[in-house]
Parts: C-alpha cells; structure tokens; sequence
C-alpha cells in the first residue's frame, strides 16, 4: 500500500516539474505573451457607477454573521435547558446595538 503511496506522489511530481520547466525556461516576457493570449483584456470597458462602499464595513460584516448565526440556531431542533433561547436573545440585542452603530458616521 505504501508503495502505491508513494509511486502515486512521484508521477504527481513528474508531471508537474514537466508542466512547469517549459513555462520557466521560456521567461517572464514569454508567460505574460501567454497570459495574454489566454486572457484577453477588452480594450474599453463601459463606465459603472462604483456601489459606494458602506459606511462601516466591518460592523456590516459582522451584522451579516450575527443574522446568519441567529438564523442556524432558530433552525435547532434542542433546546439546551433554555440556552438556545438566551442565545438568540443575545444576538438580538447584538444586532440592534449593531444595526444603531450603522447609522452613525
């Protein structure tokens, strides 16, 4: 089993180093010729209108992950002696500090 292993790995690694040695050797200038011609950039792109980013990004991150934790414990099928229902009481309170924090600059 080992020896599968391990012959496994070895021809992983041989084809790899023979992928890779020909993107090496022909340089940066050939790689980016390459890139090029694989990914081709569109020569105008329209204007858009930037979404402006919100006020407090990381108090709207924290929103999303405390409405999503509240959202998996509402779908819990135990109750935990009453632990449960004190934890999304808890993350109630959080999201509305959280929600007033929001609206400030």
């Amino acid at each position: 089993m080992k020896n599968i292993g391990l012959m496994s790995l070895l021809i992983a690694a041989a084809v790899l180093l023979t992928l890779a040695f020909p993107v090496a050797a022909a340089g940066p200038q050939a790689s980016a010729a390459l890139v090029a011609v694989v990914l081709p950039v569109p020569a105008a792109a329209p204007a858009v209108a930037a979404m402006p980013e919100p006020a407090h990004p990381h108090i709207n991150e924290a929103l999303e992950s405390m409405r999503a934790a509240k959202h998996h414990l509402e779908g819990g099928e135990h109750d935990f002696n009453g632990h449960r229902a004190k934890a999304i009481e808890h993350l109630n309170q959080a999201i509305r500090e959280a929600e007033i924090c929001m609206e400030m600059k």
